[in-house]
């Protein structure tokens, strides 16, 4: 018995000619043309404050980085944003500390754990704080809330005050303070790191907590396990956002903080300042010269938002399991 071969040739599939519609070339365009239009703004921004802050740092008769005082207009100008950036900084990480935590429970306890008919009204009531005016925060901050912390910080100074950070100089002084402007701005951000957070802990594939449930799962450990390492990625960016408002906060911490050209580890005395906070108290009465310096210390605010928000994509970026592909 013969058997015989034939050999055949598979003709290679022909390339489909893919139609391009007109409304989806004008979305292109549109895309496109957003994309550019925000470089060339940020480019714009940049240059401006770039060309200001030049002219006013060539003029300045301190060190523009390790000077403490801002006398911009007194003659010679002296002015320094070793204090500003100091606070900034420590506020807005006083801030994240207490925000962080709290915001990704509440996000999980809606999302997880709570009854629908507390749940909705807890998601609508954390939105209505978010749309709170900063105006508001702050007056609420000075009239309420730094009376109201006073005890806390005699209680921090008295059993934490060993550390140096909670101890405080003058026990009788106001609550005015880094400390306080941290916990207002932990209050004000709340709402956008819990409704990120909230609004990822839902995107989660139900097949994966279900399955963790069928192993024998309890409900924290679905959430160790399925939930958190799936959002790990939107908790960072609900993180940066959050910490994108506190670095940029104005007129709560103009109102709730006492300034002072003081740089002190001490976070319960009423010292220090911010970026935002020394712009909008002296822009108002700053010469041409002057306006040129605070654009300078913006332009400082504005790389660090930069670097802090780079910084964040290359975390994400790093690992692969954060991004959820792998989820």
């Amino acid at each position: 018995m013969t058997l015989s071969t034939t050999n055949t040739t598979i003709p290679p599939p022909k390339a489909q000619k893919v139609v391009t519609q007109p409304g989806d070339r004008i979305f292109l365009g549109l895309s496109r043309g957003s994309g550019i239009l925000l470089l060339v703004i940020m480019a714009a921004i940049a240059i401006f404050l770039t060309v200001r802050a030049v002219h006013a740092i060539s003029h300045d008769h301190g060190n523009f980085l390790s000077t403490f005082e801002w006398n911009a207009d007194q003659t010679p100008p002296v002015f320094g944003i070793a204090v500003l950036a100091y606070g900034t900084i420590i506020s807005s990480v006083i801030a994240m500390v207490i925000a962080v935590p709290i915001g990704v429970g509440i996000a999980l306890f809606i999302s997880h754990y709570a009854p629908r008919r507390l749940a909705s009204p807890l998601a609508y009531l954390v939105d209505l704080l978010a749309a709170v005016p900063s105006i508001v925060y702050g007056l609420w901050g000075a009239i309420y809330l730094v009376p109201n912390l006073q005890g806390l910080n005699l209680w921090l100074n008295e059993y934490l005050g060993w550390t140096g950070i909670f101890h405080k100089t003058d026990p009788s002084s106001s609550a005015r303070s880094l400390f306080t402007v941290g916990i207002l701005l932990a209050i004000m951000v709340l709402p956008i790191i819990t409704n990120v957070s909230r609004e990822v802990f839902r995107q989660v594939p139900k097949a994966h907590e279900e399955a963790a449930l069928a192993l024998g799962a309890t409900r924290w450990e679905v959430i160790r396990m399925a939930v958190l390492p799936f959002a790990r990625s939107g908790i960072i960016s609900a993180s940066m956002l959050g910490l994108g408002r506190a670095l940029g906060e104005t007129m709560a911490v103009a109102i709730v903080l006492s300034a002072s050209p003081q740089l002190t580890i001490h976070l319960l005395d009423p010292a220090g300042g911010t970026f935002a906070q020394n712009i909008a108290a002296k822009f108002g009465e700053a010469t041409d010269f002057g306006r040129d310096a605070l654009i300078a210390s913006g332009l400082v605010l504005f790389v660090i938002t930069l670097l802090v928000n780079g910084a964040a994509r290359l975390i994400i970026a790093r690992r692969k399991e954060y991004s959820g592909a792998n989820a």
